[in-house]
């Protein structure tokens, strides 16, 4: 069996620790000389950020969100084993952990360490195939000779240099197909760094939930239940035609997941439709001055993603929330694109007047679609000679921000607290 430490990447014998340096993360596998499709997961991304900047918090539940209305964006590992996690209304983190630090998001610093990540991807295979902020596959096939180690070995080279240069940590799934590998992440976190092999797919899969197939849902699994598939194995044991006769394509898609086989490739820098922000507010707002001010803070975190991502976008919808839980969408096209956090203000602004009636919110959020290059972003013309000095000014704030925090430096209605 290939086994090889993760830490000097010398090659490992039968031992517990590394003869080399002694260290005791060894990665073994039957097939591990063959395995070259990868999930890299950031450890809770954003709260692990943080506490890198803030070391007096680093042994102390963090919680990344805000108000009492929101919802959590990032629990350390200390807050999860309260039962804090992504997604949970604030109000009810706080309860079950009420001495955790809470920290509003800075996405600004975020996406700046994402893109730090995204480029050490970039050094190890040109197939990187970005899933969020904080994850994404890759594909390295075909480079031990450039390398000149596994893919095991580069990638376990990889996440020591992102916890030794940018100060977090990665956990790594390693399979021949991207669902296996995205499973194997989440195996070991965190630091983690487990793989899934051909042979073994099957027996692994076999006690797990159908829920584990991305895609399937509560309303799938209750719907699947009625039919007596319950687990991996329940599908497995099923003719694939007879799952294509009740499913349809779903059907052979759960056939071959549960089996192991998954035939999607990992496309490099996958297009996003959109680039959205949006808050939710601790009591319903119906007075226009504070969901302005609000508006303008989240087209200024949209402004940063666009110029991060390198795209821009020619469509701003603004999205509001009544306090009896209907939405409101509103949208409007842009003469050229943009990643100017004040052209998307303006817009957003305009139409939030039209809804300002009256009616109180708990939500309000922001967003760009129709998404192009960023070299189509904000050209220059006779009714718009600054556009290029002002997005000169907004990258250098973003880049300020990024380094020195959010509150670092303030600009627009963020310094006007007048009528």
């Amino acid at each position: 069996m290939g086994a090889f430490c993760r830490d000097c990447l010398a090659d490992a014998a039968s031992g517990p620790r590394c003869a080399a340096c002694g260290s005791p993360r060894l990665a073994r596998h039957p097939e591990i000389d063959t395995l070259t499709v990868a999930h890299v997961d950031c450890d809770a991304f954003y709260a692990t950020i943080e506490k890198r900047d803030d070391p007096s918090i680093a042994d102390k539940p963090l919680i990344v969100g805000g108000g009492t209305r929101g919802v959590v964006s990032t629990a350390c590992y200390i807050a999860r084993t309260y039962g804090v996690h992504s997604a949970m209304p604030m109000f009810k983190a706080r309860r079950l952990c009420p001495d955790a630090v809470v920290i509003k998001p800075n996405m600004a610093k975020y996406v700046a360490v994402a893109r730090q990540v995204r480029e050490r991807m970039r050094e190890l295979t040109p197939l990187v195939e970005p899933v969020s902020i904080d994850e994404a596959f890759l594909d390295l096939t075909g480079t031990e000779r450039l390398h000149g180690r596994t893919a095991a070995q580069s990638l376990a080279r990889f996440a020591s240099s992102i916890e030794r240069e940018i100060g977090i940590t990665v956990s790594i799934g390693l399979s021949y197909n991207k669902f296996l590998a995205k499973i194997a992440s989440d195996l070991d976190k965190p630091r983690g760094f487990a793989m899934l092999g051909r042979a073994e797919a099957p027996t692994f899969l076999a006690d797990k939930p159908i829920s584990i197939i991305f895609g399937v849902g509560k309303v799938s699994q209750e719907r699947l239940a009625r039919d007596g598939l319950r687990t991996i194995a329940d599908i497995q044991k099923c003719d694939e035609v007879e799952l294509m006769r009740r499913l349809g394509a779903e059907g052979q898609r759960l056939s071959r997941l549960a089996r192991g086989i998954d035939h999607r490739k990992v496309v490099p820098d996958r297009d996003a439709k959109s680039v959205s922000a949006e808050t939710t507010f601790d009591t319903d707002v119906a007075a226009f001055r504070p969901l302005e001010k609000t508006l303008w803070d989240l087209s200024e975190r949209v402004s940063a993603r666009l110029k991060a991502s390198g795209v821009s976008g020619s469509t701003v919808t603004l999205k509001l929330k009544t306090a009896d839980f209907q939405t409101r969408t509103r949208a409007r096209s842009l003469g050229n694109p943009t990643q100017l956090a004040r052209r998307i203000f303006d817009c957003g602004r305009e139409l939030l007047e039209k809804e300002i009636d009256g009616t109180k919110f708990r939500l309000i959020g922001i967003g760009v679609s129709n998404l192009q290059t960023a070299e189509a972003a904000d050209p220059d013309d006779l009714l718009n000679q600054g556009a290029r000095k002002a997005a000169t000014s907004e990258r250098a704030v973003d880049a300020l921000r990024a380094k020195y925090g959010r509150d670092a430096i303030k600009r627009g209605l963020a310094l006007d607290d007048g009528g």
